[in-house]
């Protein structure tokens, strides 16, 4: 499976790609961070974003586009921004067929530092422990976009398993209501009760 990982910013929007192997291994493809100037126009700053979302897309052909999810922030205009430079990589994909899954800050964290509430610099370590990289990524965006790409990879296989657990219990849930209905049906018959 290959990853695009992106950590979603307007002034530094972080793009990683890792490709899996067998259990937990991850190797890096490429990393990258997107930048736009503060005092170009939102419009213009987005549609930069999505060029080199469309150009990452189109080169290294991701399985999947795996985005931290926006989760709160306390500067309302900044969620916004990292809302909407998240939402035209998104799209982008979309418009390609390929996967989009959120995942928040706290299980990106958690996935690659073992603690949800881990500081940039041990995600950053851990980023450049796990694909073996001889000099940490830089920024820190670029190092979570990769994390957010190996989040991704390691999750996947327990996701697909709940949904398939998820979609096996409603398969399930169906048939035994539509046999209780028969079972009352049959009830009502037999006293009588057309």
């Amino acid at each position: 499976m290959r990853v695009f990982g992106v950590d979603p910013g307007l002034t530094r929007c972080g793009f990683g790609v890792v490709d899996s192997g067998r259990g937990r291994t991850v190797a890096p493809v490429a990393v990258d961070v997107i930048r736009t100037p503060p005092e170009m126009e939102l419009s213009q700053r987005l549609l930069r974003i999505s060029n080199a979302a469309e150009e990452w897309l189109d080169l290294y052909k991701p399985t999947v586009l795996a985005v931290e999810r926006v989760f709160s922030q306390h500067n309302v205009r900044t969620a916004m921004g990292t809302a909407q430079a998240g939402g035209v990589v998104a799209l982008a994909a979309a418009r390609r067929g390929i996967d989009v899954c959120f995942h928040t800050p706290s299980q990106v964290k958690s996935a690659v530092a073992g603690n949800g509430a881990a500081d940039k610099k041990q995600v950053t370590a851990m980023v450049t422990k796990i694909l073996g990289l001889a000099v940490a990524p830089k920024p820190a965006d670029a190092a979570d976009a990769l994390a957010i790409a190996i989040c991704h990879c390691w999750r996947a296989p327990m996701l697909s398993r709940m949904a398939q657990a998820e979609q096996a219990a409603a398969e399930q849930k169906r048939r035994y209501e539509a046999r209780l209905a028969e079972l009352n049906k049959t009830r009502l018959k037999k006293a009588g009760t057309p």
